[in-house]
């Protein structure tokens, strides 16, 4: 009883951030979300005028002082839940479910093994992928024994860097190095685990963004030297007509709006946001970049209207 009454607590204190993520998001047309490692933070901007629109930081929020360095170096951001929940995670291990309308981490725990990407389960859990670790790391998201307390269990895979979850196929894709994984969900809300359902090699190696391609059943899938289509239903890879090489994220929005990239100017950072020619659409000089995805629906992965759920 008293775990169904927090969730309702945090479920109505998300209903009344709904208005504010409507007004400030769903009226910036351009809006991307931003891993920003120069001040260890997430950014919500407008690509148009450059303006920040929303940030998080860890020690401004509710994650504990001795949990800050978790997020130390944010590796990627992705918008969840209608819009009104940023899925983060950081090379220095951290995982946060965010809401936008109070900035307040709903759940966040600690992964590990340089931690560059994390995904929603249809339940509500999570999974993150780490590179260095070699692993996955399924949580359940527990709301109330977070961050120390929550069920975890690993996967093993080689240089995680990417998950997906496709909600026709009810698979969660993850590209490693120069292999494509698989996986089935157990759906098991208390122990959450994944199930190998299928491996086949990738052209070149070290595979590093996997995100959808918008309005379509394709994931962009980069490595070192090339940026793909992967169509999830034949299973073949396209190369996409866009800037090659080296590209650290991409991610596209249709209705006219161009596809954004990512791409080192300096080591594994940099301080603009590209389009698929490589001409510059946005600039913060000082900024560290590692990802950029635009603010958007992701219907591939999520239900469309998706609103917050926690395994209970």
């Amino acid at each position: 009883m008293k775990k169904k009454l927090y969730l309702l607590t945090i479920l109505l204190a998300g209903l009344a951030g709904v208005t504010y993520a409507q007004n400030v998001l769903s009226s910036c047309r351009k809006c991307i979300v931003i891993a920003e490692q120069s001040q260890h933070r997430i950014v919500i901007a407008d690509l148009s005028s450059g303006a920040v629109i929303w940030e998080w930081k860890p020690e401004h929020s509710n994650v504990q002082p001795a949990h800050v360095k978790w997020f130390s170096n944010p590796s990627d951001a992705k918008m969840v839940y209608n819009n009104e929940y940023v899925l983060m995670n950081a090379s220095g291990g951290g995982v946060a479910l965010i809401r936008v309308a109070d900035r307040k981490a709903v759940f966040y725990a600690y992964a590990g093994g340089n931690t560059h990407s994390a995904e929603l389960l249809p339940d509500g859990n999570i999974v993150s992928a780490s590179s260095t670790g070699n692993y996955l790391m399924l949580f359940k998201t527990d709301t109330i024994r977070y961050p120390d307390s929550v069920y975890t269990k690993k996967v093993p895979i080689d240089f995680g860097h990417n998950v997906v979850w496709d909600k026709e196929q009810q698979l969660l894709w993850s590209a490693a190095r120069n292999h494509m994984h698989a996986f089935r969900y157990n759906f098991n809300c208390e122990t959450p685990d994944l199930l190998p359902d299928t491996v086949f090699a990738l052209p070149g190696t070290e595979a590093h963004d996997l995100f959808p391609v918008y309005g379509e059943n394709n994931l962009w899938l980069t490595n070192t030297t090339h940026v793909y289509k992967f169509d999830v239903a034949t299973r073949q890879l396209k190369e996409a007509a866009v800037l090659q090489a080296d590209i650290k994220s991409i991610s596209s929005a249709g209705a006219g709006l161009p596809t954004i990239l990512i791409r080192p100017k300096e080591s594994w950072w940099t301080d603009e946001v590209l389009d698929a020619t490589g001409r510059r659409l946005f600039i913060q000089k000082g900024w560290k970049i590692y990802k950029a995805r635009w603010v958007i629906p992701n219907t591939f992965s999520y239900p469309a209207n998706d609103q917050l759920h926690l395994c209970m």
